[in-house]
């Protein structure tokens, strides 16, 4: 069939997300130090057009602040060669603290994801 593992989607989903949060000045090993997890509370994909093996595809990221402690992250994997959007999503996140409680993400997060 050729055509790309549909759960493969959401692994790129958190590369997008990763990347990111890193572009913002905020990795997953600083978050951590920080004493805050961002784990997945709502996962949705729409694959829209098949992606096949060796297509090179490019991941789009947008994040926004739910509230203090939830934030959205919106994604497209994109066909590099020909520009098709192949799947669409989003996740939702809870800020937690290390005893899973939810807590506020940092202001300067908070301050870029409006």
């Amino acid at each position: 069939m050729g055509v790309v593992y549909y759960a493969n989607y959401l692994v790129w989903f958190e590369v997008g997300r990763t990347d990111l949060l890193r572009s913002l000045g905020w990795s997953y090993r600083e978050m951590e130090a920080a004493g805050v997890s961002l784990p997945v509370i709502e996962a949705h994909c729409e694959y829209r057009r098949p992606a096949k093996y060796d297509d090179e595809l490019d991941v789009r990221t947008q994040g926004r602040m739910l509230s203090p402690a939830r934030m959205e992250f919106r994604y497209e994997v994109v066909r590099r060669a020909d520009g098709v959007v192949a799947a669409a999503g989003r996740t939702v996140h809870a800020a937690v603290d290390p005893a899973g409680r939810p807590c506020r993400l940092p202001p300067r997060i908070r301050e870029v994801l409006v």
